[in-house]
C-alpha cells in the first residue's frame, strides 16, 4: 500500500494557506475562550477554601501558561 499521495503545487499552497489561516483563528478563538476561563477556574478553587494562596497562584501560572503556549 502507497503511505503517499500526489497533489499539484498549486493545490498544495492552498491547502497550506488554509491550514495557516485556520491555525491562525482556532488560536485567537481559543486563546481568547480559555484566558477568561482561567480566572473563572481560579475562582472555583479559591472559593472552596481548601487551597493556599501559593497554590492558586501556581495554578492560575500554569493554567494561563497552557492558555499562551502554541
Amino acid at each position: 500500500m502507497k503511505d503517499t499521495i500526489e497533489i499539484s503545487k498549486k493545490e498544495y499552497r492552498q491547502l497550506r494557506l488554509q491550514a495557516k489561516a485556520y491555525q491562525k483563528l482556532a488560536g485567537q478563538l481559543f486563546s481568547s475562550a480559555l484566558s477568561g476561563s482561567v480566572i473563572e477556574v481560579v475562582e472555583d478553587f479559591r472559593k472552596t477554601d481548601l487551597y493556599s494562596e501559593s497554590f492558586l497562584k501556581d495554578l492560575e501560572s500554569g493554567l494561563g501558561l497552557s492558555v499562551t503556549v502554541k
